[in-house]
């Protein structure tokens, strides 16, 4: 099987497919979508990071294509639904670089409550500013926090233990950690905090989340984190913001539009402005983050295509078994039809088998059940299951 690791992808990645006896072409730069259509034929396995988008058209072109890899959180560059009617897995890194992306933000946050952007930047100028105008403690100021995910509450316990105080507002009913606060709207989450830090998904809803409107409840002097996705803010409404002295400052890790490679040209109408802060992407970018990623996602793919696990797949049915010491596994993706399950058994039945594990898993439009058997399954027993039209993929692994 041939492995296509995209985007600079840490090491031990590559690593773990070698010592699999996987053949590996390893990438720094991600790919366009015509360069993706020319690449993924033979391609088994695709690891990719932010900047690869996985169309329907590529995965068209991966007719060998069996799992692709977001080797960090989001995994809205693959079109999920395509993939999972293509039988394609998609695994990512969900808890992998959480840490990273909130001490980042923490500091971010010390930084623009400091304003030391403009006091560094002024200080390489050669021009010496020992002012204190505009320079706040964040203790005892208030933290808002727009998505109370896996980073949003991670983010929420450093922050009190700093003494910023905390509320969040989420779709979803969320626990609240330590003292943190659940307000009821984003409205009277803007109009309360003195930072608003962003930590939604990349999800088609959330694009153009944050706009003028937005900005315009903020409290005067509030500053703004942002380092979820870029699709979600209006950048041309923060900059206007900023100019104003409406918002106080801002620090941004997501673009819009971001450069494929290492030292393209980087265009933002939030250049230049004072006590702004921008970073290339590198929320998850620390050495501990990214080794762990390549550990985590390289491990799940290895997994599925070995034992047939899908646990933690965002686009297939989980389904978790451990397979017994020389037992026989199939795994059968299928549409999710009634009676899927009684015929495996009848077949099993007719044919004098007996299982020793069995699971069964349904999302959405396909089921996935994985059978172990103590004996061998032959192609004709098989047969059957590979005609019907209810069929995904079927896949089996010998003791």
């Amino acid at each position: 099987m041939k492995v296509l690791l995209l985007e600079n992808i840490h090491p031990v990645a590559a690593e773990a497919f070698r010592r699999a006896g996987f053949e590996v072409d390893v990438r720094s730069t991600s790919l366009s979508e015509d360069e993706l259509v020319d690449e993924l034929p033979g391609v088994s396995l695709l690891g990719i990071r932010s900047n690869t988008k996985v169309t329907p058209r590529a995965l068209e072109a991966g007719k060998d294509l069996l799992a692709v890899g977001c080797f960090c959180i989001g995994t809205n560059q693959v079109d999920l639904v395509d993939a999972a009617d293509r039988g394609v897995a998609v695994f990512n890194a969900p808890f992998s670089n959480t840490r990273s992306v909130v001490e980042l933000v923490l500091g971010e946050i010390v930084a623009l409550a400091r304003r030391l952007p403009e006091k560094t930047q002024r200080m390489h100028e050669g021009i010496w500013d020992k002012s204190a105008k505009g320079s706040h403690e964040v203790r005892g100021r208030t933290l808002g926090i727009v998505g109370y995910g896996n980073v949003g509450t991670q983010l929420s316990n450093v922050a009190e233990a700093v003494g910023l105080r905390v509320i969040f507002y989420d779709t979803a009913d969320r626990l609240a950690h330590g003292n943190a606060r659940q307000v009821g709207s984003l409205d009277e989450l803007l109009a309360e905090a003195d930072v608003v830090s962003l930590h939604v998904d990349g999800r088609p809803g959330n694009a153009g989340l944050f706009g003028a409107e937005q900005f315009a409840t903020m409290k005067p002097g509030a500053v703004f984190i942002n380092a979820s996705r870029g699709l979600v803010v209006d950048d041309a409404a923060l900059r206007d913001n900023i100019l104003s002295g409406h918002l106080s400052g801002a620090a941004i890790d997501v673009f819009p539009i971001e450069p494929k490679a290492q030292g393209d040209p980087f265009e933002s109408p939030l250049r230049g402005l004072d006590n702004v802060i921008l970073t290339p992407h590198v929320g998850g970018s620390t050495q501990e983050a990214q080794e762990e990623i390549g550990h985590f996602v390289a491990n799940k793919l290895l997994g599925f295509v070995t034992t047939g696990g899908t646990a933690l797949s965002v686009n297939l049915p989980q389904v978790v078994l451990p397979q017994p010491a020389g037992a026989f596994r199939m795994g059968y993706l299928h549409r999710n039809v009634p009676g899927v399950l009684a015929g495996i058994s009848r077949m099993l039945a007719d044919t004098g088998v007996n299982v020793v594990g069995q699971s069964l898993s349904t999302r959405g439009e396909q089921g996935y059940v994985v059978t172990d058997t103590a004996t061998v399954l032959t192609d004709a027993t098989l047969a059957g299951l590979l005609q019907s039209p209810n069929t995904v993929w079927l896949r089996s692994w010998r003791p």
